[in-house]
């Protein structure tokens, strides 16, 4: 709906929230599918509106659910199977809770899998992805039983671990164990977040921005470190709006987990401030789907806290041998164990792939109970646009993807030859951007000063109640606490969803902590900004142990990983609005030292720095006899280079390349226009390694750099001992042009 739709016409009302109106007109409003609406004059004033309906009634537990589950498992046999290789043991010991979730708890739309108002699921124990291609399937997200059949082969839309813009359905690529949980935090804020943009007045659980994350990790999830710093997050947050169902079924790779991992995971969680719930296992040995219905009841109506479900199972349940076996983990159950697992379940032995249409049906039936949440929510989602116009139209600009005007206008300015950081200068950029775009949010892990990563005035993101000063549950400062790693997966899980931008700070050094979760989000190519500074020896006296050697090539290697290292703060500012333009992950590279602001960068805007290296000096005529390549810092040593080497009659050009990634995606014939294929002789400083610079400098040119670990001195000292320096430029162009 446009933002300007009259109050007084709007007319749409669902017959679940006003009940005396009884027609069924179908009628479309700002995008979204209204279905058995009725035509009606409201006021304006309309605000008594009840709580959002609520998710489909847990009702109770019968045959077909029974039956569904045996079909579920068969599924999980026979998809790894036929493939010969995959997870099936956990798909078939999660099978109840999987029903459960998407048939009554879930709230989804399988016709429009990114309705706004859905709730989001993620499979944190990505090698169980049967457990969530089966549900898409029965769902009626558009999977095929087909798509079940091609498990893990070329093609097929069931991978081995979901992945997000793979799949439809798939919230988050998940697999590197712990990324799911932690993403699913990042999200649960997000979500508190844009509550607080669109809605923020709203009571709880009134508002179309109200939606809940539902979390299935495994033991193994919980072993890893990652998944602690991010639950201890989500306590500290108070994030109501999230439960984790834990999968309690001691067993990994290695077979029992009493071997490595023995802690009190209850006691633990208990500990990090969440909601505790524990669900056994019924006599039989099955999962007590009467006890997890009661705890995701709980968990549904939470509002104070998150949730956590201990749900112990055994795993490949029911298979007679299997079962409670690490074999089951990972391999397939082979085929006389499967066809005594079928025998139990009450499937034929000889078939494969067993769907009855009475399952399907009953599946899919439930769509009609998510239909009417549906409706309710469409017809609220008009009466706030009609409310609040103005906040109407930042949600169509977000979701839209544009920015507004006047960015590059907002930008610091920076003087010819003043020094300054670039990490003082990001910090002026991202205050300047802020102001235009309230999406803009983000922090650091315990390092904002050193970042300089504080939006000035954005109040701390804490929860109500939590007594610390300056804060709000809507605030745009985010404390991640010394937890990276966090840090990385929750940024992806609030970025994924596409309507804010996130980022997160720590020295570069520390990038390390959080290479998992930077290689998930350049494996999904979302947004996600990681501000890393301190980028070199120029951070001086902490050392070899926080002075980046091999991160800057380490980082460049991973694919639809852009790694930005600005050459002042001219480069900085535009780097910013170049980053907010483009739709994958960065990583911003900053120094802790004060830079000159060289005269070659005063034209220099997004424009510019999108194209990833631009000639910055130049010879007055013809070619030049050398290229002089830098980044980040380094930049202006090659600019007094250059004015050396014309004293000796060499006249060089000095090209400044901030972003290798996005300079290799440029045309031919840019990439030979800034690097002339006929100019042999060239030279490339950076103070890290030299590895992949030969790619740019070819086998007759020279690197500059450091290929060891620094150490502790002031960093003018360090440059000097490393040859780092002008002189060492000079010579390696003069060396290169035979002069």
């Amino acid at each position: 709906m446009p933002p300007d739709f009259s109050r007084n016409a709007l007319h749409c009302v669902l017959v679940c929230l006003y009940p005396d109106y009884d027609d069924t007109t179908d009628c479309t409003r700002g995008g979204l599918r209204l279905a058995r609406l009725r035509t009606v004059t409201l006021s304006s004033e309309t605000t008594d509106l009840p709580a959002l309906a609520p998710r489909y009634a847990a009702t109770a537990w019968t045959d077909a659910d029974d039956a569904t589950v045996a079909v579920i498992r068969g599924l999980a046999m026979d998809a790894v199977q036929r493939v010969g290789n995959g997870h099936p043991g956990t798909a078939m010991s999660l099978a109840p809770a999987a029903h459960l979730l998407f048939s009554r708890y879930l709230r989804h739309d399988p016709t429009d899998p990114q309705w706004p108002g859905r709730d989001r699921f993620v499979l944190s124990c990505g090698h169980s992805s049967l457990t969530l291609y089966i549900q898409l399937f029965l769902s009626g997200y558009g999977l095929e039983l087909s798509d079940l059949e091609q498990f893990r082969t070329w093609g097929a839309k069931t991978p081995g671990h979901p992945e997000h813009g793979h799949t439809v359905g798939v919230e988050t690529t998940t697999g590197p164990l712990g990324q799911g949980l932690s993403t699913a935090v990042g999200m649960a804020m997000a979500a508190r977040f844009e509550r607080g943009l669109f809605d923020p007045q709203a009571p709880w659980a009134t508002s179309t921005f109200d939606h809940r994350v539902w979390v299935i990790a495994s033991d193994g999830d919980l072993e890893e470190g990652i998944s602690g710093e991010a639950s201890s997050i989500a306590g500290t947050q108070r994030l109501a709006n999230l439960t984790v169902i834990w999968d309690d079924n001691h067993i990994s790779i290695e077979g029992d987990t009493r071997v490595a991992f023995t802690e009190d995971v209850v006691g633990r969680y208990e500990a990090y401030g969440w909601v505790v719930h524990e669900v056994g296992l019924t006599p039989t040995g099955d999962v007590d789907v009467e006890g997890l219905m009661a705890a995701l009841d709980a968990a549904a109506n939470e509002s104070e806290r998150p949730t956590f479900i201990a749900m112990h199972s055994i795993i490949a349940w029911p298979a007679p041998h299997a079962q409670n076996t690490a074999k089951a983990h990972g391999s397939a159950l082979g085929a006389a164990e499967v066809t005594a697992t079928k025998s139990i379940l009450g499937l034929d032995p000889d078939k494969d792939f067993q769907v009855p249409a009475s399952v399907l049906d009953y599946t899919r039936g439930f769509q009609d109970a998510h239909r009417a949440i549906r409706n309710d929510w469409d017809a609220r989602y008009l009466l706030w646009r009609n409310k609040h116009p103005e906040r109407a139209a930042l949600l169509d600009r977000l979701t839209s993807g544009e920015l507004p005007d006047g960015l590059d206008q907002a930008l610091p300015t920076f003087d010819t030859g003043d020094s300054i950081s670039t990490r003082a200068a990001s910090g002026k950029a991202i205050n300047a951007l802020a102001s235009l775009l309230p999406e803009l949010w983000g922090g650091s892990a315990d390092l904002a000063g050193s970042n300089d990563t504080t939006i000035t005035g954005g109040l701390s993101f804490l929860p109500a109640g939590s007594g610390a000063v300056d804060s709000s549950p809507y605030g745009r400062i985010l404390h991640f606490g010394v937890r990276e790693h966090a840090m990385g997966a929750i940024l992806n899980g609030i970025n994924i969803g596409g309507l804010t931008r996130a980022f997160g700070g720590t020295f570069l050094v520390f990038s390390d902590y959080m290479r998992g979760s930077v290689r998930l989000a350049a494996l999904m190519n979302i947004p996600s900004t990681y501000v890393w500074s301190h980028d070199s020896i120029g951070l001086g006296e902490d050392g070899p142990t926080h002075q980046p050697v091999e991160h800057l090539w380490s980082l460049r290697l991973i694919p639809q990983f852009s790694v930005l290292r600005p050459a002042d703060a001219r480069e900085t500012a535009a780097a910013w609005l170049a980053i907010l333009r483009q739709s994958g992950a960065v990583g911003l590279i900053l120094s802790r030292q004060g830079l000159p602001v060289l005269h070659g960068t005063e034209n220099t805007d997004a424009d510019t720095l999108a194209k990833g290296a631009y000639v910055l000096e130049d010879v007055e005529s013809g070619s030049p006899d050398v290229i002089l390549i830098g980044t980040g810092s380094e930049v202006a040593i090659a600019v007094t280079a250059r004015e050396e080497l014309a004293k000796v009659g060499i006249n060089a050009r000095v090209v400044s390349a901030p972003c290798l990634d996005w300079f290799d995606n440029q045309t031919q014939d840019y990439r030979d226009y800034v690097l002339p294929p006929h100019i042999t002789a060239r030279v490339s400083i950076e103070a890290g390694a030299t590895l992949g610079w030969h790619r740019y400098v070819g086998s007759q040119g020279r690197t500059i750099g450091l290929d060891h670990y620094g150490a502790s001195a002031a960093s003018e000292i360090l440059y000097q001992e490393f040859g780092i320096t002008v002189d060492a430029m000079v010579t390696a162009a003069r060396d290169c042009v035979g002069r």
